[in-house]
């Protein structure tokens, strides 16, 4: 997407990656409106992003709330006339405990936030973008978490959360409108209020000077730390290595393939 001119949407953007975003985008020429709980989180950070001369307004809510992301899009018709991106970047971590240890109702919380959050905004906004039919994009962050597990214990819900927001993510690319970009962020670990020993991350303007080029381009796969393709690597290394022991190619396999199968009864009617 070209930023220039444009309304851009960002939930979690008073601070850290949403708040770097901001800048970089707001740096572009887009008029920026940003969503969380805190007021006044959200006034430091307009009042920073105004003295920048960038235009851009807060509204408070939360992202687990679908009236709330509702009046967020209320909002940003009202205030530029459409909101032609939505950045669905709120997100939580905290819970920092092995799963069979793990509160179920700290792991709900941390769900509704990092994944229905971003079921909302997706929702919401794209409907209004797939009716009104002009260009738009959705962009939702996960994590490296979302490829592998960064942290091998303690934060399985975490983990879980992110790879749900990766496969939403690859499921609208294929159903989304002609004209509605999608990507989704791939954040390694990147300063921010949820870091811990945050002088070996990634500084978020460092982060976000390499994800916004990548938005401008139209790619689906916004990625930022060249180290997660070793990770990458173990994992599918390990995954083909179990194919290749106990379910190794043979003829005729293809015809349990489900998108074969669908592509071949789609070409029959």
């Amino acid at each position: 997407m070209d930023f220039q001119g444009k309304s851009v949407v960002i939930t979690g953007g008073a601070t850290g990656i949403g708040f770097a975003l901001a800048k970089r985008i707001g740096a572009a020429g887009a008029r920026i409106i940003l969503f969380e709980p805190r007021a006044d989180k959200l006034a430091d950070a307009v009042a920073d992003l105004a003295a920048q001369g960038i235009d851009a307004r807060y509204f408070a809510g939360d992202v687990t709330d679908p009236a709330a992301v509702e009046a967020l899009a209320d909002f940003a018709w009202a205030e530029h006339g459409r909101a032609d991106a939505i950045i669905a970047n709120a997100g939580v971590g905290g819970v920092r405990t092995l799963v069979l240890d793990t509160d179920a109702a700290a792991a709900r919380a941390l769900m509704e936030v990092n994944f229905w959050g971003v079921w909302n905004c997706v929702q919401t906004f794209g409907r209004r973008f797939r009716d009104d039919g002009l260009p738009s994009a959705i962009y939702a962050t996960a994590s490296e978490n979302g490829l592998f597990n960064a942290v091998r214990t303690n934060g399985g819900i975490y983990v879980a959360s992110k790879h749900a927001v990766l496969g939403l993510m690859d499921t609208l690319r294929n159903e989304a409108p002609r004209g509605i970009d999608v990507g989704v962020i791939i954040p390694g670990w990147v300063k921010s209020d949820m870091t811990r020993h945050a002088d070996a991350a990634m500084d978020a303007d460092a982060f976000a000077a390499r994800i916004v080029p990548q938005m401008e381009a139209g790619e689906f796969y916004l990625v930022s730390h060249p180290y997660n393709v070793v990770r990458m690597e173990e994992r599918w290394d390990e995954a083909y290595a179990a194919f290749a022991k106990y379910a190794p190619r043979e003829s005729g396999d293809e015809a349990m393939d489900v998108a074969l199968f669908v592509e071949r009864m789609r070409a029959a009617r």
